[in-house]
């Protein structure tokens, strides 16, 4: 079971187009959890040199001497493309690597493995977090999720999932798939980020999207602009009736030695209290 101190909140998943190094210092400030430097998407194929050497750059930049950093990642190009192999021996080349990098287009856990091989043998900490947008890596996803311990979340990319799927991207077409990685991601005890909400200006729906995610057992969700952090970060946020209660049936339950046990009415083991560690790692990060 992970103790406290090793849980970190990632409610909220920040892309920044790596073509727009000046963003970065905003994305940083924005309450974001976790901030993403896209080398995928948002760069055009003639720019990804330059981007990748400009992205690398940024995370050489002293980390802040107060508050809480997010973590930051890099997205880089598939890994099944020239550009995506350049952009992972740059991670491994890199005396200040990001926290993390992003995978997309997986289809197995070999290519998780094959990363850390690269990059991992330098950056000992460096965390996997895999973009889930293929039928293939659907299908692998629960090999993906525990492919190695470093695989930190999974992340639903739901309009290419819909694509594939032959399906438009909504809630109820994609509810299989987000089940499938819901599933995925419980069994090998790591986060799990929804799809972004495009309606920019759509607040409601944003909040109405990232509550329903929580409920069926979303972590986090991802974000396109900074001004749609705060409400994800509310809706994947517990109340201080809920942080005190986690704290108090962690607390009854580390105090006795069985491992399945009825505390104040509530179940509890492993996978349980995991949860309850979860919810007060969040509200420690918050104050509450």
């Amino acid at each position: 079971m992970m103790p406290l101190d090793k849980l970190r909140p990632r409610r909220s998943f920040l892309f920044v187009p790596a073509s727009r190094p000046d963003r970065f210092p905003k994305a940083m400030d924005s309450g974001a959890d976790m901030v993403c430097v896209d080398l995928e998407d948002a760069v055009a194929g003639a720019a990804k040199e330059q981007a990748r050497g400009d992205a690398i750059a940024l995370f050489a930049a002293p980390d802040r001497e107060t508050g809480r950093r997010p973590e930051r990642l890099l997205r880089i190009n598939s890994m099944r493309t020239e550009q995506g192999l350049a952009d992972l021996l740059a991670v491994a080349a890199a005396e200040n690597p990001p926290d993390g990098i992003l995978l997309p287009k997986v289809e197995t856990a070999d290519e998780v493995r094959i990363a850390l091989d690269v990059a991992g043998r330098k950056h000992a900490d460096l965390r996997i977090h895999v973009m889930v947008e293929t039928n293939a890596a659907l299908e692998n996803a629960m090999d993906i999720a525990r492919a190695a311990p470093s695989v930190a979340s999974l992340a639903f990319g739901g309009f290419d999932m819909a694509a594939e799927l032959r399906v438009e991207p909504a809630w109820d077409t994609l509810l299989y798939a987000r089940g499938r990685l819901v599933h995925a991601a419980a069994g090998a005890g790591i986060d799990l980020l929804d799809m972004p909400f495009f309606g920019l200006d759509d607040e409601d729906g944003l909040r109405a999207e990232a509550g329903n995610a929580r409920r069926i057992g979303f972590t986090g969700k991802t974000a396109i602009h900074p001004k749609q952090i705060e409400a994800i970060n509310q809706a994947f946020s517990p109340s201080q009736e809920e942080a005190a209660r986690a704290r108090q049936l962690i607390a009854k339950f580390e105090a006795q030695d069985q491992a399945f046990v009825v505390i104040d009415g509530e179940i509890l083991e492993a996978p349980v209290i995991q949860r309850h560690y979860r919810t007060v790692a969040i509200a420690e990060s918050i104050g509450i």
